[in-house]
C-alpha cells in the first residue's frame, strides 16, 4: 500500500514539477529579451556600440552555457561594411512630360534607396515592366525582349498567381539586378502594392534619410554597379502613368487578380540626382558551436540562426525614438539561448551552430556573410532553421515552416510539431516574400536546405492580433517591453524548436532538396564525414 500511495504521489507531483520547470524558461527566456530590448541597447543598430553590446551580452551567455567560440576571433565573426548616406538636401527627382515638369517629394512621395549604390545624376525614360520578374524557367521574364538601355524601370511588387511565392520572391531578391544590368537598365521606381504592406507608407516614409549597408567585398553583392533606386509611396503612383494611357488602379486591379501585368513606356522622363557617401565600418556576427556526439556525423552543422540587430534611434512615433526590437528580433536570440540549453543536454549527433547574425534589417547582410565565408568548412552545413520575429502572440497551436514545400526539412518539421500538438499549415500570406525576407535564404542560395518558422495564425481574432501588430508595432519605437508579452507561449514554441534541431540533427541522413524544388540547382555536394 506504501508503494502504491509513493507512486500515486509522484505522479500527482509530475504535472507539479512540469509546471515549475516551463516557469522557469519562460522567465529565462524574457530575461534575455528584457536585456537585449532595453533602451540601453539604443535599438542595437548595426556598427553601433548598442549592437556591439548586445554581442558582448550574447558571447556571455553562450559562455555560460559551455559552448565553444566558432567566430574568427572568440564568437566573434567580423562582418567588413560599407555603409551608405544620402544626402535629401543635395539630392532631388523630377517627373518630365506632356504636363511639363512634377518634382516629387523626397522624403514624403518617394524614398530614396540606400542598399544599391546610387547612380548620381541622370535623366532617363521611363518604362514600366509590370512585376519586374525574370523567371525564363518558370515561362515568365518581365524583361524580355525589352530595350531596356539607359532607362529607369518602374515595377509593381507582387507576380502572377501562377507563379509560388518562393519562385518570385527568389526573382526579386538574387535575379533582379543581374537581369537589370544585363539589360543595361539604370535605375529603378519599385511601387508597393498596398495590400501587401506591412507597414503603412506614414511609417515606412520615417525611414528616409536612414544610411543603408552592403557588404565590403563586391563579390558578395547581386547589384555589382551603381542604379537609382527609389520606392514611390502608392497613393502618388499615378502621376507615374498619366501620359501612357493607363492607370495604376487598373494595375493594380490585374495585380489583384493574379493576372500577369503588361509592360508599356510611361511616356515621361524621370530627370535627377542623388548624392550619397559610402563610409567603412564593421561589426560581428555572433558564432558558438554545440559538438555533436557521433564520431562520424559531428563534421555535419546543423545552423540555427536569428538576427541580433534591430533599427537603433530613429525619427520619434508618439515621442519616443528607440526602435528596441522586442520582438524584432530579441525574442528570437532569446529562443536560441534557450534552446542551446536543452540540446546541450541532448547531446545531438551532428554538431549545432548557434549564429546570431547582424545587418539583417540593412539586407540579410550578416547571414550572407556567414553562409558564403562559414566558419566551418562549406560543405559541412547540412541545414538551416532560422528564427526572425515568429511572434509568440497566442498560444502556440500552428506553425508556418517557410520553405517547407521544398525539401526533406518540411515532413520532419511537421512530424515533430504534431506529436507536441502542433499543426503544421502552409504560409497563408505568400504575396509577403517572407521566404527571401530574412536570414533562411542566405542558406538558400548556397545550396542548404532552410526553414523560417512562424506562428501561424488560424482563427480571426488570432489574425487580428497579427495585422494589428503588423500595423502598430512592427519596425516601431512600440515594438518594446510595454507591449504585453506571454513568455509561456514562447516556452512552447522553443520546446518545439529544440526538438526539430535535435531531429535534424540525428537523422541518419541529411535533408535534401525536393526533387521538383527551384532550389534544388543551388546545392552542393556534401562533405563526407570522417569514417569510424
Amino acid at each position: 500500500m506504501r508503494t502504491l500511495l509513493l507512486a500515486s504521489a509522484l505522479l500527482l507531483a509530475q504535472p507539479a514539477v512540469a509546471a515549475d520547470a516551463a516557469a522557469k524558461s519562460g522567465a529565462r527566456w524574457f530575461s534575455h529579451v528584457k536585456i537585449l530590448a532595453d533602451d540601453s541597447m539604443e535599438g542595437r543598430l548595426t556598427g553601433t556600440p548598442g549592437y556591439d553590446r548586445a554581442a558582448a551580452y550574447l558571447s556571455g551567455e553562450f559562455r555560460k552555457l559551455g559552448l565553444k567560440p566558432a567566430g574568427t576571433n572568440g564568437f566573434l565573426q567580423t562582418v567588413p561594411l560599407l555603409e551608405q548616406r544620402i544626402d535629401l538636401a543635395a539630392s532631388g527627382l523630377a517627373l518630365v512630360g506632356p504636363q511639363g515638369e512634377r518634382k516629387l517629394v523626397v522624403g514624403e512621395e518617394v524614398l530614396l534607396g540606400t542598399r544599391v549604390p546610387q547612380i548620381g545624376a541622370f535623366d532617363a525614360p521611363l518604362l514600366f515592366i509590370g512585376n519586374g520578374l525574370h523567371l525564363p524557367e518558370a515561362g515568365h521574364d518581365d524583361f524580355a525582349g525589352l530595350d531596356l538601355k539607359g532607362k529607369v524601370v518602374v515595377v509593381l511588387g507582387g507576380a502572377p498567381k501562377r507563379l509560388s511565392a518562393s519562385l518570385t520572391s527568389h526573382a526579386r531578391s538574387a535575379e533582379f539586378w543581374p537581369a537589370m544590368a544585363r539589360a543595361g537598365a539604370i535605375g529603378l521606381i519599385s511601387i508597393p502594392d498596398p495590400k501587401s504592406m506591412d507597414v503603412p507608407w506614414s511609417r515606412v516614409k520615417l525611414s528616409s534619410g536612414t544610411p543603408g549597408m552592403r557588404l565590403a567585398d563586391s563579390a558578395l553583392n547581386s547589384a555589382t554597379q551603381p542604379f537609382l533606386t527609389a520606392t514611390l509611396d502608392p497613393a502618388a503612383a499615378e502621376l507615374l502613368f498619366a501620359a501612357s494611357g493607363r492607370t495604376f488602379a487598373q494595375m493594380l486591379a490585374l495585380a489583384e487578380a493574379g493576372e500577369t501585368l503588361p509592360r508599356f513606356e510611361l511616356n515621361q522622363r524621370l530627370r535627377g540626382q542623388v548624392a550619397a557617401t559610402d563610409t567603412a565600418l564593421s561589426s560581428p556576427n555572433v558564432v558558438a558551436l554545440l559538438p555533436g556526439r557521433d564520431k562520424r556525423l559531428k563534421a555535419e552543422h546543423v545552423v540555427l540562426t536569428g538576427h541580433l540587430d534591430h533599427l537603433g534611434v530613429g525619427k520619434p512615433v508618439n515621442g519616443d525614438a528607440i526602435y528596441n526590437g522586442a520582438m524584432d528580433n530579441a525574442s528570437g536570440i532569446a529562443s536560441m539561448l534557450e534552446s542551446a540549453r536543452a540540446l546541450k543536454k541532448a547531446r545531438p549527433k551532428r554538431s549545432i551552430l548557434f549564429v546570431a547574425v547582424t545587418a539583417e534589417e540593412r539586407g540579410l547582410l550578416g547571414s550572407h556573410y556567414f553562409a558564403n565565408r562559414p566558419t566551418v568548412p562549406a560543405r559541412s552545413l547540412a541545414a538551416n532553421i532560422n528564427m526572425d520575429m515568429y511572434l509568440p502572440l497566442w498560444p502556440f497551436t500552428h506553425v508556418t515552416a517557410i520553405g517547407a514545400e521544398e525539401s526533406t526539412l518540411g515532413p520532419v518539421s511537421a512530424r515533430v510539431a504534431a506529436t507536441l500538438g502542433v499543426k503544421q499549415v502552409p504560409d497563408a500570406e505568400p504575396q509577403r516574400n517572407l521566404f527571401v525576407r530574412s536570414d533562411q535564404y542566405s542558406f538558400v542560395k548556397v545550396g542548404v536546405p532552410a526553414l523560417a518558422l512562424k506562428f501561424a495564425p488560424v482563427s480571426p481574432e488570432e489574425k487580428a492580433l497579427q495585422r494589428a501588430w503588423l500595423t502598430d508595432r512592427y519596425h516601431a519605437p512600440s515594438d518594446d517591453l510595454n507591449q504585453p508579452i506571454e513568455p509561456a507561449y514562447a516556452v512552447a514554441f522553443n520546446r518545439y524548436l529544440a526538438d526539430l534541431i535535435l531531429a535534424v540533427a540525428n537523422a541518419p541522413d541529411r535533408p535534401t532538396w525536393n526533387a521538383d524544388s527551384f532550389f534544388k540547382r543551388f546545392a552542393q555536394p556534401a562533405a563526407q564525414p570522417a569514417a569510424q
